[in-house]
């Protein structure tokens, strides 16, 4: 099997609050994350599939960089997410959910043959999340 990953950067802001919990337990748990920040995103797309004979490409890369950016970039660039994203209006924006999130709003539109294999998104030098899918790797 074949894979190819593509990369995205786009700039969100967000902060860490469960409103169930006391101040003192907000700030014990997400520390000064509690204010707003932000992050410059590095989005890694990585799709697996045969290898077309006459492209010699997994996938149309002109197609899969239109979907990404009509359904993720410009859902998700410049936004503070748990504010304007519906999505998260209950969930916190970590990059844990924030994965499920983008192969929510991907998954059943990348051109086929090509599958989506994984999702990996950097918030900081030392911070990733990797998702496979609800079903994993």
């Amino acid at each position: 099997m074949t894979y190819l990953t593509k990369q995205y950067k786009f700039c969100a802001a967000h902060r860490y609050w469960n409103p169930n919990w006391s101040d003192d337990k907000n700030y014990e748990i997400f520390g000064e994350d509690v204010r707003i920040h932000g992050h410059n995103y590095i989005l890694d797309i990585t799709l697996s599939g045969p290898i077309d004979e006459n492209s010699g490409f997994i996938c149309n890369l002109f197609e899969l960089n239109e979907l990404v950016q009509s359904h993720v970039l410009d859902v998700m660039d410049h936004s503070q997410i748990q504010l304007d994203i519906p999505w998260f209006e209950l969930k916190q924006p970590s990059t844990e959910n924030m994965v499920v999130f983008i192969w929510e709003q991907i998954k059943s539109k990348i051109p086929r043959p090509a599958n989506l294999y994984s999702i990996k998104l950097r918030e900081t030098p030392t911070i990733f999340t990797e998702y496979f899918g609800p079903e994993g790797k």
